[in-house]
């Protein structure tokens, strides 16, 4: 249990609240590249409670300003796309993409009133199917050079997904390798060679077991948990009973990501972005070490399941999650599909808008929750320390010189489970098309 007051502290993200000016002094996705992908690139974005409108102009530069035109607070989503920038169809006020009001067609000639007129703007970068922003002081830190960044954009496939709850319950279901065993639990085990695109579905590392299969079979993970660079390092061990253990080694990216393997082939860097405090995005990129992604299967996998244009999930509340209680008896542990992101959502939008963390009860498998967030109350009072230096990634390490993060399933058969989180990521990295080599995390 904690109180309501760091509650409050740890979850809401408006301008000025605790954990919303930790989180702007990092990049945050703010829309898919696909978003812009229409005859009249603009969409709206809503992002740690600030209601803004991303374009690309006609030079094709990007721009994020304020959603209300300065003057008298119409909507910019509607603005006319033109001279490089967004005007405003209620009295034509001309916006570049600094958010700089250039000119007011309108007003006297030989005005420059226009000059002391800006709407709020934040620099954004788009990498690898994602525009990402900066919202906070001073220059933008560097971006870490993690697969999902440095693989090309034919191996790294982006997408996300609308939950409604607040960010941290997302990001803390990532963070808990134990409830895999149980919220992903398959009742029956498909051929892991009809399981592109889809998590969980292959075999487990380099055996012949399917991975529902072991996670049925084995609930009581040990979990252990190590600080890092880039936030922390969960290695989850299975024994299983033969001398044999499975070693499933997961990572929270400060502040809000978690990288995961998908597959032996795949990874997922998946992060949990607040469009406010009552509802948050899922951003991933699945990043290939074997063949160029098929975007085309993946985008349709994923379409089935969400509605456009706000990547909505079919599956929800109002229908209950599609819960079937024959599945739930003979084929899933939740009886609502075979898609674990339907699984993942109905878990943290059940908690509430708000998890109401004065009444939980953490155990020993909730381990990298407790580590989480002793680090995040840690980067709330540094900043409010003025301390920025202090928090990771920015406190002197070389985000160029962040690789990885290591992410998979291993098989120890002698003991040495380091040893074999290392072998099974050298093989996958070896053998891949572009360069993916890191130094030995050991």
């Amino acid at each position: 249990m904690i109180s309501q007051q760091l509650n409050d502290s740890l979850t809401r993200v408006g301008p000025g609240s605790d954990a919303g000016e930790v989180l702007r002094r990092y990049w945050q996705p703010a829309a898919l590249s696909d978003e812009l992908m229409t005859g009249r690139p603009v969409v709206p974005v809503r992002l740690l409670g600030e209601d803004l409108v991303l374009f690309r102009d006609s030079s094709g530069e990007l721009g994020l300003i304020g959603r209300h035109c300065p003057h008298r607070g119409a909507d910019m989503c509607y603005g006319r796309l033109e001279d490089n920038g967004l005007r405003c169809p209620f009295h034509g006020w001309h916006f570049d993409r600094t958010g700089q009001c250039v000119e007011q067609p309108g007003e006297p000639e030989g005005s420059r009133m226009h000059e002391q007129i800006r709407s709020t703007s934040y620099p954004v970068v788009e990498k690898n199917g994602i525009v990402w922003a900066y919202m906070g002081p001073g220059t933008p830190p560097a971006f870490p050079n993690f697969d999902c960044f440095r693989a090309p954009d034919t191996h790294v496939f982006a997408f996300k997904g609308l939950w409604q709850c607040n960010w941290l319950q997302a990001l803390e279901v990532g963070i808990d390798p134990a409830h895999a065993s149980f919220l992903h639990r398959f009742l029956q085990d498909e051929d892991p060679a009809d399981s592109y695109g889809k998590q969980f579905r292959d075999k487990a590392a380099n055996t012949e077991i399917p991975m529902t299969k072991l996670l049925r079979d084995f609930p009581r993970p040990e979990i252990n948990v190590d600080e890092t660079d880039y936030g922390l390092r969960l290695t989850a061990l299975r024994h299983l009973g033969d001398g044999r253990t499975h070693v499933r080694v997961t990572n929270q990216i400060f502040p809000e990501a978690i990288c995961i393997p998908m597959s032996r082939e795949m990874t997922i860097t998946q992060w949990h972005v607040p469009v406010d405090d009552h509802n948050c995005y899922w951003f991933s990129m699945f990043t290939s070490f074997g063949d160029p992604v098929n975007k085309t299967l993946m985008r349709e996998q994923r379409l089935k399941e969400h509605r456009l244009p706000d990547y909505a999930p079919l599956k929800n509340a109002a229908n209950n999650y599609g819960y079937d209680p024959d599945e739930q008896a003979n084929e899933t542990y939740t009886g609502m599909g075979l898609d674990i992101n339907v699984h993942d959502q109905w878990a943290v939008e059940s908690m509430g808008a708000i998890q109401d963390r004065t009444q939980e009860h953490l155990g020993k498998t909730d381990v990298g929750i407790i580590r989480y967030r002793r680090m995040l109350r840690a980067a709330i009072d540094a900043v409010k320390a003025g301390r920025d230096d202090d928090l990771p990634m920015r406190n002197g390490t070389d985000p160029a010189a962040i690789f990885g993060p290591v992410s998979n399933d291993s098989i120890a058969e002698d003991g040495d489970l380091a040893a074999a989180t290392r072998n099974s990521d050298f093989a996958r990295r070896s053998g891949c098309a572009w360069d993916a080599s890191i130094a030995d995390p050991a």
